[in-house]
């Protein structure tokens, strides 16, 4: 969820940096204020707005001067500015009434072509801004207009045309400035294309093919699929839906699941509409999957971003100390928090601003951790190498996923309150700006001042589980790491049980999110889980097994999230392997959970397994959420259906939806691009670019907070409140928590190929450690041929839960990578007639922490039972 979600409506709506204090710098005397008097203005509040006058009462900052001449005011802008509010014109005291509906307009040119953003704000701190047009103005000139409601009475509001941050100089010209009352509202309509709504990226082969057609029509419709030569491929008739709440329109449901040829540029055609073309095969998963997790580079704080290794997004290292910004190296407390500095550099930025969140990054970490751990443990998955992102660590023999979701766990780690200190082996809750500000602004060329905020119990429980997580992740790769989390973890965790109720604070949301959270119980159950997965002790497994959230109901319709996180718990207690008592039941309750959602999607027109009646800001993560639930109940169980569930629920996320809009950029025809971000500022400043490929939107939200929704989408169905805009945070930001389950979703959904259901394996399986003591065991293996056919050459594979090591085989030869072994047979025991089994072993080292049976071991490349 986004950074400013918790903050106050003022401060929020100053998230997007709609103006910041330099909007009371004046190169002129400004006017004494005037009482509100709406009868003695009239319906035009703007005074001289056709400069037929001078420039009276018109004011600007003391880098520019006006000229007049020729009826329009036109001022020469100086480069080398950094942000917009660095070049101003404005005009004070403007009268607006509370629930008065007003046009904003004016014409303005630009030499060469440049994007301003011009605001009707509150004039003082925190600038809350009522309405922001952003024009793309040419040299030939153009007319910009946008309605608002005041949500205020004020009789000093202030108009401001924000001109800063180019590096060239340029001149700017307006005329014809217009802020009148008794205006109609402005009534929005999304293009949303035709009617036939699809997946617009990719169907697999052999995976289920559904789309929705919105339709006045209440009997069966005929449709016809096409290839790209325009030729019908197949055919059909629609399934009518009736009126689907979440957008308000009447559908009908296409099944072309029968069709299973891959090709590119399909289209499919139903009552006079076809959709946009779409692709039937599975690559594109496979690319998706990358650049979902390519996304986390050019998030990082603190390094370089290499243009060599990502194309058009090069740019300098944010907060390092280098002028003008004043670092993360050395960073202060709030007044009154502390009495020391930290060096909190690195970690990923959250959002589209430059705070970094413990809570956020908690979740984001540890979906990334956990998408790798599925790799060990999941039938259908496959291998996440090193070299596999394009990172600088890229070659260091570790997958290029860890060393991803490392860069964000070390700065977690840094996060922890020093021993010696007050509420040492707690986190802090968050670091960031002192105050908000402005888009477009590039990190290292923030200049404001970075303060460290109160240590927190969630942030705390976030360190404990990640750390704990990492521990044993990283044990095969980084020995020294493994340990400096654990000990991170068990610090943080003696911290958070004798500080059990620090909790954020929600009015601390000044310069970023407040990511307040009022119950931390679930903070503590995932956080013992994570814990007792890893070293398998007494305290752990009693915390988990006496938590209420072992055995609530926990599957939400609305899905998990930072806020909300037993279900991390749940799962990797499920999926990793573990002896906690009582785990058969542990792995139905996943099972319940994913039955709940594929209800869900099944009963939905839309095919989405999300259904409340209002939609939560960032709605998108809570669908892939749930989807998760989904695929681990298809890891746990190898059921069809669970499977199938996850690869329609996807649909709904690239393109079968109301808006038929996909929501990840540079996926589908039509595609989210403009996400909320002060450095993927295209739309505001064409020298930089959108969003990389591969960024998910947070999508509809019912809440609509930012101004441009509040204009434009009021009264919207939940499906409906969305726009593609940058200004809109609370609909189209991006955050590195919303792109960890489209990274998860996506590797799960290349893992499946051409959608081929594989066979179990005719085998079984029994692991045995005969003895354990510190550092060491011993193990014993036997495969059985549970097939009709002789097993000529077999390889064993199976992975540690961490750092491992297989050691002094007997009747086998084995070989290691990380955590996981292969186990190959010798001269003499090469075949297994059916019935038949045979038996090798081996020595095992350790560092100690759990050492379970693994979950998942495949003889030739298929599962077997055990």
């Amino acid at each position: 969820m986004a950074a400013s979600l918790a903050v106050t409506a003022a401060a929020t709506l100053a998230a997007s940096a709609l103006t910041t204090p330099a909007a009371r710098a004046s190169g002129t005397t400004a006017p004494p204020a005037r009482a509100l008097a709406a009868a003695e203005e009239g319906p035009e509040q703007i005074r001289n707005g056709t400069f037929d006058s001078g420039s009276e009462p018109w004011w600007h900052t003391d880098n520019i001067t006006f000229d007049t001449t020729g009826g329009r005011l036109c001022a020469d802008i100086p480069g080398d500015t950094v942000n917009p509010w660095d070049v101003i014109i404005g005009q004070n005291d403007i009268p607006l009434v509370q629930g008065e509906i007003y046009s904003f307009g004016f014409s303005a040119s630009a030499n060469p072509a440049k994007t301003a953003r011009a605001l009707v704000q509150m004039p003082v701190d925190p600038y809350t801004a009522y309405v922001a047009i952003n024009p793309q103005m040419t040299a030939d000139g153009d007319t910009y207009s946008s309605t608002f409601t005041s949500p205020v009475d004020l009789d000093n509001g202030q108009v401001v045309f924000q001109l800063g941050g180019s590096a060239t100089p340029w001149r700017f010209c307006m005329d014809d400035v217009s802020l009148k009352g008794g205006a109609d509202p402005e009534v929005y309509v999304p293009d949303t294309g035709p009617r036939v709504r699809v997946n617009q990226v990719a169907y697999l082969p052999k995976g289920p093919k559904n789309a929705t057609v919105v339709t006045e029509s209440t009997t069966a419709l005929p449709w016809k699929l096409k290839n790209s030569s325009g030729t019908v491929v197949a055919s059909g008739t629609s399934t009518p839906r009736g009126v689907d709440g979440s957008s308000g329109q009447n559908v009908h449901s296409i099944d072309f699941g029968s069709y299973t040829k891959a090709g590119t540029g399909y289209t499919l055609t139903a009552d006079g509409e076809t959709s946009r073309p779409f692709d039937i095969g599975g690559t594109a998963y496979q690319t998706l999957r990358t650049d979902a997790l390519k996304f986390y580079y050019t998030q990082r704080s603190g390094t370089p971003i290499r243009d060599d290794l990502r194309p058009g997004y090069g740019r300098p290292a944010g907060h390092v100390g280098v002028a003008p910004n004043q670092g993360d190296t050395q960073v202060p407390c709030q007044p009154g928090v502390c009495d020391y500095t930290q060096d909190v550099s690195g970690g990923w930025y959250d959002a589209g601003d430059h705070g970094k969140y413990v809570v956020n990054g908690g979740i984001s970490v540890a979906q990334l951790m956990s998408e790798f751990e599925r790799t060990k443990n999941a039938p259908t998955a496959s291998a996440l190498g090193d070299s596999t992102l394009t990172l600088p660590e890229s070659g260091n023999g570790v997958p290029d996923i860890l060393d991803e979701a490392r860069w964000e766990q070390e700065f977690l780690l840094k996060m922890q309150v020093p021993d010696g200190k007050p509420y040492a082996g707690m986190a802090h809750h968050k670091i960031h700006d002192q105050n908000w500000t402005g888009l477009p602004l590039l990190p290292h060329l923030d200049p404001q001042k970075r303060e460290l905020h109160p240590v927190s119990t969630a942030a705390t429980l976030n360190l404990a589980a990640t750390a704990a997580q990492a521990a044993r992740v990283f044990a095969p790769y980084d020995a020294a790491f493994a340990a400096k989390n654990l000990t991170a973890a068990r610090k943080a965790w003696a911290a958070a049980k004798a500080n059990p109720d620090r909790l954020a604070s929600p009015s601390d949301g000044t310069g970023g999110g407040t990511y307040d959270d009022a119950n931390v119980s679930d903070e503590f159950y995932w956080a013992a889980a994570e814990l007792y997965i890893t070293t398998g002790e007494k305290e752990f497994k009693d915390f988990v097994l006496n938590s209420p959230h072992h055995t609530a109901d926990i599957w939400d319709e609305r899905g998990f999230s930072w806020q909300l996180l037993p279900q991390l718990g749940r799962i990797d207690l499920a999926t990793v392997p573990n002896a906690l008592p009582g785990r058969d039941q542990v792995r139905r309750s996943v099972v319940q959970g994913a039955d709940k959602y594929l209800a869900t999607l099944t009963a939905h027109p839309y095919g989405v397994p999300y259904n409340p009646s209002t939609y939560d800001w960032g709605s998108n993560s809570q669908v892939l959420n749930n989807m998760v639930v989904m695929a681990a109940a298809y890891d746990i169980t190898g059921t069809r259906k669970y499977r199938d569930g996850v690869l329609q629920g996807v649909d709904y996320i690239l393109g079968r939806n109301a808006l038929n809009m996909s929501y990840v950029t540079g996926y589908g025809e039509v595609n989210s691009h403009n996400q909320h971000s002060r450095w993927y500022s295209h739309q505001l400043d064409a020298s930089l670019p959108n969003p990389p490929k591969g960024t998910l939107a947070g999508g509809a939200n019912s809440g609509i907070q930012d101004p441009v929704a509040q204009a434009k989408l009021q009264g919207c169905k939940p499906q409906f409140c969305y726009i593609d805009d940058i200004e809109s945070w609370s609909t189209n930001e991006l955050t590195i928590n919303w792109n960890s389950p489209l990274s998860w979703i996506s590797a799960f959904i290349a893992d499946q190929g051409d959608g081929t259901v594989k066979d179990p394996g005719k085998c079984q399986v029994t692991y045995t450690t005969h003895g354990e003591w510190p550092g060491g065991f011993t193990t014993q293996v036997t495969i059985k041929n549970t097939g009709t056919t002789t097993v000529d050459g077999w390889t064993l594979k199976w992975a540690f839960l961490g750092g491992q090591q297989a050691y002094q085989p007997w009747n086998a030869t084995l070989t290691q990578a990380g955590a996981t072994v292969q186990a190959k047979n010798q001269s003499f025991n090469s075949k297994i007639k059916p019935g038949q089994s045979i038996t090798f072993g081996f020595m095992g080292s350790s560092t100690g922490g759990a050492n379970p049976n693994p979950d998942l071991i495949t003889l030739n490349g298929s599962a077997c039972s055990s």
